[in-house]
Parts: C-alpha cells; sequence; structure tokens
C-alpha cells in the first residue's frame, strides 16, 4: 500500500504572533496564529505544526493558552513544539489539544527524554526537530531556535533519535529556511534512507515543483512550508492539486 503524502503549514509563534524569517533571522509579523490555523485546517492541510520559537531560548514552556485557542480552530492533527522539557509539559499541551509533540533542544541536551517520552505517550506522538545547516563537508546541528551550534551531527543525530524512539523526524535545512531556493533535497534523501520512521522536509518551499522535488528525490513523506502559505504565494488546494497531476498521492 503506497502511503498518502502530508503537505504540513508551520506556524512558528513569538509573542502570540505568527513570525516568518529567512535563515531564523529577520523575522516579520504573518498574522494571527487563530485566524492563519483556521485557515489551514479549512483548506485542507493535512496537519498543522506549532512552534513557540523563543520558549527554550526564553527558558520557559510552551504558552499553554496560545495552543489551547488554536486547538479550538483545528480538525486536523495538531504538533506543538518549543521548550519541553519534560513528561509533564508534555501532559499538559495534550490536556490542550495537542495530538503530537515536537522536541529540539532538550533532547539534544538530554536524549533519554526521547526514551521517556515513548514509554509514556507512544513514539506516534513524539516528533524529533533537527535544525541543521552545512559546516564544510558536514550538517551541523543546532539548538535553541538556531541560536546555538552543538556537536551533533545531522545524520547520526536522527538515526540514534529513532533508536531512541522518535516517530518521526522534521529536518529543517537553516541554509534552504525561507529562501524560497528549493528543499535541501540530497540531505533529506540521506536522512529518509537512514532511518524507517517518516520524515518532514521544511526549508526553503518557493513553488509547487520545490515540493514534488522534496517528496520524490528528497524521499519525504511529508513536506512542511510556511511563508509561502502565510502570504498567499502558494494554496494548499491548488497545491494538492499540482502534486495528484504529477503522480504523488495525497490525502
Amino acid at each position: 500500500m503506497v502511503l498518502a503524502k502530508r503537505i504540513i503549514p508551520c506556524l512558528d509563534v513569538k509573542a502570540g504572533r505568527t513570525v516568518k524569517g529567512v535563515n531564523f533571522e529577520n523575522l516579520r509579523d504573518a498574522g494571527d496564529i487563530v485566524e492563519l490555523a483556521g485557515r489551514y485546517s479549512e483548506e485542507g492541510a493535512d496537519e498543522l505544526v506549532f512552534l513557540d520559537i523563543t520558549a527554550s531560548f526564553d527558558h520557559r514552556g510552551t504558552r499553554l493558552e496560545w495552543v489551547e485557542r488554536v486547538a479550538r480552530q483545528v480538525r486536523i492533527p495538531f504538533t506543538v513544539g518549543g521548550g519541553i522539557s519534560s513528561e509533564r509539559d508534555v501532559e499538559a499541551l495534550l490536556k490542550k489539544g495537542a495530538d503530537k509533540v515536537s522536541v529540539n533542544s532538550s533532547v539534544l541536551k538530554d536524549p533519554g527524554l526521547i526514551d521517556r517520552l515513548a514509554a509514556a505517550f507512544g513514539k506516534q506522538c513524539v516528533v524529533v526537530a533537527v535544525d541543521a545547516r552545512r559546516d564544510g563537508e558536514e550538517w551541523r546541528v543546532y539548538s535553541h531556535g538556531g541560536w546555538v551550534a552543538t556537536h551533533r551531527e545531522l545524520f547520526s543525530w536522527v538515526k540514534e533519535a529513532e533508536e531512541r524512539g522518535a516517530g518521526e523526524i522534521l529536518f529543517t535545512s537553516m541554509d534552504h529556511d525561507g529562501t524560497h531556493q528549493g528543499f535541501a533535497c540530497e540531505a533529506t534523501g540521506r536522512v529518509a534512507d537512514l532511518v524507517n520512521i517518516p520524515v518532514i522536509a521544511s526549508g526553503g518551499a518557493g513553488c509547487p515543483d520545490d515540493f514534488y522535488e522534496a517528496l520524490t528525490r528528497g524521499k519525504a513523506d511529508a513536506v512542511l512550508a510556511a511563508g509561502v502559505f502565510h502570504f498567499g504565494q502558494i494554496r494548499i488546494p491548488e497545491l494538492k492539486c499540482f502534486l495528484k497531476g504529477k503522480g504523488i498521492v495525497v490525502r
């Protein structure tokens, strides 16, 4: 059976507003979080990702009131990330309407948290987000919203994350983020070859062909994008029609 590919809008949230930048910098306002979430749910997005992008840097958890407001507006699976550092944090988010959680900085510091979350809530609940950029011949992993370089290398880290219980990998190329020049298909494809769990490609969407390339050459199971959806450059219904026309099975 061929599994359908997923189209996932992402809300990067700062101070209660959706923002979008380039290479994780120069953020600009992209709209109200509740309004955008409702629109994407109605337009046929397969899932929604909500990331409180300053939570880890500010040493706090995700703002629960923001999550609850968005959850009321959507009828699609809803993943939440930002500042998650314990089972208690995840339990609170699930109670507010999240279906899955995205963990990044906390599991780079304490990889065993992946094991504990998978044991407590099931692998299907645990998305390990990986922000990385090229560093010579390697892909270096970053934490705290892309501000802090770590000693971790992309490909060994995604494999460890899977072994510890991650249910999905959300890979964002920081070099491609916000550039509208296409996804890091070669690196995404290598990640997909290394793991036996779904891989979500993120960073670089500019046109429908970029999504097609990520799902074919990049071997991604899902494609995540933000700015092209927020600012109306690409509409989800038209994107799905385009992909179906190219032979891609989408939901």
